[in-house]
């Protein structure tokens, strides 16, 4: 099959993910341009995705957790993985995801960098008051940087014979910080939430990233835009 328009991090890291780990992702046959778009040639996956046949019926709840378990042990090959660079944040290129916004962003060298960047720059020494403390507190602590799929949906697993027979869509991947994963996974799942317990379950969890998380999901769903207008304004950034 071929899919697109794609962007370049998808490609780099169908590749990326089949060369370093043994998680069944599409095989990459050839790569296209057309009008600069970019299209890729790959395998097709046979079956279904988890979200339609846990709809269908066609899988038992043992079924079910035996699929959430070997996603579980792909999540883990891939949060294996050596990062290029300490407290990176990148994909092959600029990263583009909507969680952070309708714009390209980065590449980051720090998690400082990139955290900085997702409250819109507000100063950690401020954050308290506008953002709250599970923010200012996930902000100022340490993470591993991870590569993760950034998409870990039932959509996005297929489903053949009982077995997880591939994850698909990879167009939001990259190095993130640990916890990324599982926020992640969350975002934009409010009203389905019951079908996303398996999977976040399955993870590591990171409750209180997740607060902080859920906390700019709501305030700051675009970063990039200027302060004005905003429901907050701290005295050291208005300009006005």
């Amino acid at each position: 099959m071929v899919k697109g328009p794609c962007a370049m991090p998808e490609l780099a890291a169908l590749e990326y993910v089949a060369e370093h780990t043994s998680t069944d992702v599409p095989k990459v046959f050839n790569a296209h341009y057309y009008d600069n778009d970019l299209y890729i040639e790959m395998e097709y996956v046979r079956g279904t995705s988890l979200e339609e046949a846990g709809y269908c019926g066609h899988l038992s709840q043992d079924q079910k957790k035996y699929i959430i378990t070997e996603v579980a042990g792909y999540i883990n090959q891939l949060r294996r993985l050596k990062p290029p660079g300490e407290g990176i944040v990148a994909s092959a290129s600029l990263a583009f995801h909507h969680r952070v916004g309708s714009y390209t962003f980065g590449p980051f060298t720090s998690h400082e960098g990139f955290h900085s960047y997702i409250r819109a720059n507000v100063p950690i020494e401020d954050c308290n008051e506008v953002l709250g403390p599970e923010v200012t507190e996930c902000h100022a602590r340490r993470y591993r940087s991870c590569f993760i799929h950034a998409d870990i949906a039932p959509q996005n697993i297929m489903v053949d014979n009982e077995k997880a027979s591939a994850i698909v869509d990879w167009e939001f991947a990259g190095w993130y910080p640990e916890y990324w994963e599982y926020t992640k996974a969350h975002y934009g799942q409010i009203d389905r939430q019951e079908r996303y317990d398996g999977l976040g379950n399955a993870m590591e969890r990171y409750d209180e990233e997740l607060r902080a998380e859920q906390t700019l999901w709501k305030r700051l769903d675009e970063p990039q835009l200027p302060w004005r207008g905003r429901d907050f304004l701290i005295p050291s950034l208005d300009r006005t």
